[in-house]
């Protein structure tokens, strides 16, 4: 028995676990999970909690990094359309884009042919339409090469998740277009950095799928605690019993009722939330 049976932390990984957004812009190596953060998740699971990951990352390009983390539950992939479980090497839930999705880009390619985005699928397979220099820097970021295609048309079925790569103006028209549509409400969307929308369907989202989560590790509501920092993060937030937030996340994560303000991600933000469930426990 530890003192943290039956508690579950959902931890985003990417600007939150670890600073990544340096390195996809440098196109240089993220960093290793500080060993303040190991040496805090290994005795928060020592103690009896469960600790997973809910990423927007794919399966192919969240396998490798996953090695590094110290980790005992399911991970939420795919910003919440997948929840896989590594131990058994098996997806145990999947929420698939509806094949009218095929349709709903072509609208989105007649407003901007060159629309840039990501495709992926529940096998290691990630495809991509218009690569822009972001396509380049994320495929450096996460180590899983896509493979270029023409149009919707080429994209094997079935589709999890697209991941438009777009900033600055671009972004806002992007999110315009989307917004304008009668379809949208068929989609979870909503930008997960300054340069990257995902599009999922609709109610498969981080906060979906960390219930998902919670009713698989038989966690009560009281005992569910999750830390991100950018708007993909904000459905699971406002599940958690306390919200965590690293000091770089955006405003409107900070807004949150309740939310607690840890230090920047690369100040050790996760053994700075697992000190604080320290003393309430």
């Amino acid at each position: 028995m530890g003192k943290f049976d039956g508690v579950l932390i959902a931890s985003d990984f990417d600007n939150t676990m670890v600073f990544s957004e340096g390195g996809l812009r440098s196109r240089t190596p993220i960093p290793a999970v500080s060993p303040e953060n190991r040496a805090a998740v290994e005795y928060f699971m020592a103690q009896g909690g469960t600790f997973s990951i809910a990423t927007g990352r794919a399966l192919p390009s969240f396998e490798q990094v996953r090695h590094g983390i110290p980790m005992n539950g399911p991970t939420v992939l795919f910003n919440g359309a997948a929840i896989y479980d590594f131990s058994a090497q098996r997806y145990v839930h999947t929420a698939f884009l509806p094949e009218t999705v095929r349709d709903h880009v072509a609208e989105l390619l007649r407003e901007m042919p060159d629309l840039a985005f990501e495709i992926y699928h529940d096998d290691n397979t990630i495809q991509a339409i218009n690569p822009n220099d972001l396509t380049r820097s994320h495929e450096h970021l996460t180590h899983a090469p896509t493979v270029t295609i023409s149009s919707m048309d080429e994209a094997s079925s079935p589709l999890l998740k697209l991941l438009f790569e777009e900033e600055g103006p671009r972004q806002a028209r992007l999110l315009e277009l989307l917004s304008s549509r009668p379809w949208a409400k068929d989609y979870e969307i909503v930008p997960s950095s300054s340069f990257l929308v995902e599009l999922t369907v609709q109610g498969s989202n981080k906060g979906g799928a960390v219930q998902k989560l919670a009713e698989l590790t038989q966690t009560a509501p009281e005992h569910l605690y999750c830390v991100g920092d950018h708007a993909n993060d904000i459905p699971m937030l406002q599940l958690s019993h306390i919200p965590f937030a690293p000091a770089n996340a955006i405003e409107q994560v900070k807004a949150l009722p309740g939310l607690r303000v840890l230090p920047h991600c690369d100040s050790n933000a996760i053994a700075a939330m697992i000190r604080q469930l320290d003393e309430i426990y």
